[in-house]
């Protein structure tokens, strides 16, 4: 299931035996295992809230495992044994846990915390274990999340306010709880966030920052242009990777150019949205196929010489914004 499926799912039906809580998105693991921990209503932390790293169970260490999961509790309903990175080889789940995850102990719930990605059994397919993805989620369920927190929050939000703010924080579930926080300070109980408070108040990742001044090179904007550019400089970014983004912006229109099929099928190939292949679609067919692909190799090449030291840094980026803006 998904995280944001969990809270429903533990009111409904209790906890469950196991657990595998794993993926990229720290903020959903650790409000997962507290929303398991808080199901199993735990009195007494010290003795029914076990906390291992999985990097401790090897070896003898291991075969311990099924004996500390039978432990009953001490005046609780409910024990919790939490591992956090634990990637048993298909070898360890047959010999210590497909037996335990077969007759589990009704007054034990395992939590596996994990971020993914290592080597290991694939737990999220074994009988007996539920999984909670806690993987980046898209814009869309995004959204739909971010309405339950800032209704718990006391506030309400325009729909379009969602949708900018989940982009303006680059889909991190974290920054956005934050973010409405801060906005529940501004608005007050019952305020609305409107579109104009996320543009008001809400701060940009660098990534949407790195998209606008894509799209304003694009659409040949160069007051927004320089005022991105301006504002990214001050934080940190340097010309090198204003040169990189825009190689890669122009690299994205040529491709999509070339390619033929729909925008999901082209979407599947390039690793981004529909809704962005269908954007830059528009984009290329404005710029045109042959402007867009003298573009990319104007850039390309300047982005290569500025790598091996031909010119500057400032000159390549200097060089190129002639070429979009001028040539």
């Amino acid at each position: 299931m998904k995280f944001v499926q969990l809270a429903k799912t533990l009111k409904e039906e209790g906890p469950a035996p196991v657990y595998l809580i794993e993926g990229d998105e720290a903020y959903f693991r650790d409000h997962a295992v507290e929303a398991v921990r808080a199901a199993c209503a735990i009195t007494q932390p010290a003795l029914n809230d076990v906390r291992l790293e999985g990097d401790s169970l090897k070896g003898e260490e291991l075969s311990k495992l099924p004996a500390l999961l039978l432990t009953l509790p001490f005046f609780d309903e409910k024990r919790l044994v939490r591992i956090y990175e634990f990637y048993p080889s298909e070898r360890d789940w047959e010999s210590y846990l497909k037996p335990y995850c077969a007759s589990p102990c009704p007054t034990t719930v395992l939590l596996i915390v994990n971020t993914g990605g290592k080597k290991g059994a694939d737990l999220k397919r074994k009988g007996g274990v539920t999984f909670v993805d806690c993987g980046k989620e898209t814009e869309e369920t995004l959204g739909r999340w971010l309405f339950g927190v800032v209704s718990r929050a006391g506030l309400s939000i325009d729909g379009d306010a969602a949708s900018l703010m989940v982009r303006y924080c680059n889909q991190d579930a974290a920054r956005m709880k934050l973010e409405v926080e801060k906005l529940s300070l501004l608005l007050g109980h019952g305020g609305r966030i409107s579109r104009e408070a996320v543009e008001n108040y809400v701060a940009k990742d660098v990534e949407y920052k790195i998209y606008e001044l894509t799209q304003a090179a694009s659409r040949k904007d160069s007051g927004a242009f320089f005022g991105i550019l301006n504002d990214l400089m001050e934080k940190g970014f340097d010309e090198t990777a204003a040169l990189s983004a825009l190689c890669s912006h122009f690299r994205t229109l040529m491709e999509i150019s070339d390619m033929k099929g729909s925008d999901a099928e082209i979407g599947e190939v390039l690793k981004i949205k529909p809704y962005a292949v269908q954007k830059n679609r528009e984009t290329a067919r404005r710029l045109g196929r042959e402007r867009v692909r003298e573009l990319y190799l104007a850039l390309y090449s300047l982005s290569a010489d500025m790598r091996s030291g031909v010119c500057a840094k400032s000159g390549a980026l200097s060089a190129a914004v002639a070429k979009i803006f001028f040539g």
